[in-house]
């Protein structure tokens, strides 16, 4: 039974430990957008580093040119801003664009 918890108190440490040792990423480590991107007109969460089709409704995808826009209309993906704020179209919460790799 001792040795039996003994194990046991090791194992434990020994997964802490592990867990502890992971590498976390530093802010400078973070992928960077690609020069240019593509997004869906209609979803601006749908964005591809090449040219093709939407995966939810099927339309073009449209070129957005590099810029330091982090943040995209839902409803007007030509609507862009490096900060949170929301549409000067429609005054919708602007969303942050996830490149996709």
């Amino acid at each position: 039974m001792k040795q039996f918890r003994l194990m046991l108190v090791l194992a434990t440490s020994l997964l802490s430990a592990s867990l502890m040792a992971q590498d976390k990423k530093t802010p400078q480590e973070t992928k960077q957008a690609p020069p240019s991107s593509y997004v869906c007109p209609m979803h601006a969460d749908v964005t591809a580093s090449k040219a093709g089709k939407c995966s939810k409704c099927g339309m073009a995808l449209k070129e957005v040119k590099a810029t330091k826009a982090a943040f995209v209309c839902p409803m007007h993906a030509d609507v862009t801003s490096d900060k949170a704020g929301k549409c000067s179209k429609c005054g919708m919460a602007l969303k942050e664009v996830k490149a996709n790799r």
